[in-house]
C-alpha cells in the first residue's frame, strides 16, 4: 500500500506539529532544570551492550528523567536521524550523514576475533591475517558496520574470505561459534558476559583489534535539550570507566584461554 499524494501532505504536516509540541515539551523541561525531563536514545544494535548501563546509571542520577530507548539496524537508526525521532542516537561509522550530524565519540568499540575455546589457534601468538582465508567465517548480515570493517580489513591483506554463513545477529553468531561452525568478528562489548571462562576464546590475529569507536550523533539542525546535553557529557566522562570494563575482560579471556 501507498499513500496519495494527499496522504504524504497531511502526514508531513502531522510530523510538524507533533515535533513543535515535542520541542515546547522539552523547552519547557529545560525551564525546570534537570527535576523533570525526558530523554529518548536511538541505539544501533551492537551498541546494546552499552548504552542499557550507561542509561541507566543516568537515569538514577536523575530519577524524575523518564527515558526510553529503542534498539534497530543501522538502517533504521538513519531514517530515525532524518526524522528527528530521538534526541541522541548511539552509532558507530555513519559516513552517508557526516554531513547531516554532529558526532561526539564516547567510548571504544574494540573489534575481536572470535574462536570456540578448543579451536586450534587458541593460544597461538601474532597469526598471520592470511591464515583466516583458510577458515570458515561467520558474518553479520549485508550493512553492518563490524562486517563492513572486517572485509574492508581482508580485502586490505589480500585475503579471500570463506563465509559460511550470514547471521542477524551477535548472539546467533555465538551460539554458532560453540556449535563448531565457524569463527567470527565480534565487539569485544558483546562477549564481556562471557569474558568469566568458558566455550569462547579470543584469537591472537594481526590487524586485530580493528579500533573502532562509539558516537552519540545528532542532527546539525537540531538543538539539544539540557536533559540530552547532560546525557552526553556523563557519556563522554564515563569512557575510563568503559575501558577498565573492556580491558577485564581481555584480562578473563587471557586467564581462562590464554591469546
Amino acid at each position: 500500500m501507498e499513500p496519495t499524494d494527499a496522504g504524504r501532505e497531511v502526514y508531513t504536516a502531522c510530523r510538524a506539529i507533533l515535533e513543535t509540541l515535542s520541542n515546547l515539551d522539552v523547552a519547557l523541561a529545560d525551564l525546570k532544570g534537570l527535576k523533570r525531563g525526558r530523554l529518548r536514545l536511538g541505539v544501533i544494535t551492537t551498541a546494546k551492550y552499552v548504552a542499557p548501563e550507561l542509561l541507566g546509571e543516568f537515569a538514577g542520577l536523575y530519577p524524575g528523567i523518564d527515558v526510553a530507548l529503542k534498539v534497530t539496524n543501522r538502517d533504521r537508526i538513519i531514517e530515525r536521524i532524518s526524522s528527528n525521532e530521538d534526541d541522541l542516537y548511539v552509532v558507530g561509522s555513519i559516513e552517508d550523514l557526516e554531513n547531516e550530524v554532529v558526532t561526539v565519540p564516547f567510548a571504544p568499540n574494540p573489534l575481536v576475533v572470535v574462536a570456540r575455546a578448543d579451536h586450534p589457534l587458541v593460544g597461538e601468538r601474532h597469526v598471520p591475517i592470511k591464515r583466516l582465508g583458510e577458515e570458515q567465517l561467520l558474518l553479520r548480515e549485508p550493512g553492518s558496520g563490524i562486517r563492513d570493517a572486517f572485509l574492508k580489513l581482508l580485502a586490505a591483506n589480500a585475503v579471500t574470505p570463506r563465509v559460511r554463513m550470514q547471521l542477524g545477529s551477535n548472539e546467533a553468531i555465538k551460539h554458532a561459534i560453540v556449535g563448531g561452525l565457524g569463527i567470527s568478528v565480534l565487539s569485544l562489548h558483546s562477549l564481556v558476559l562471557e569474558s568469566c571462562g568458558g566455550r569462547l576464546a579470543l584469537l591472537d590475529i594481526q590487524g586485530f583489534p580493528i579500533e573502532r569507536r562509539w558516537n552519540l550523533a545528532y542532527p546539525r539542525n537540531r538543538d539539544l535539550s539540557l536533559v540530552a546535553k547532560t546525557f552526553l557529557e556523563f557519556a563522554v566522562e564515563s569512557e575510563p570507566r568503559i575501558c577498565a570494563q573492556l580491558e577485564s575482560a581481555r584480562e578473563a579471556f587471557r586467564t581462562h584461554c590464554p591469546v
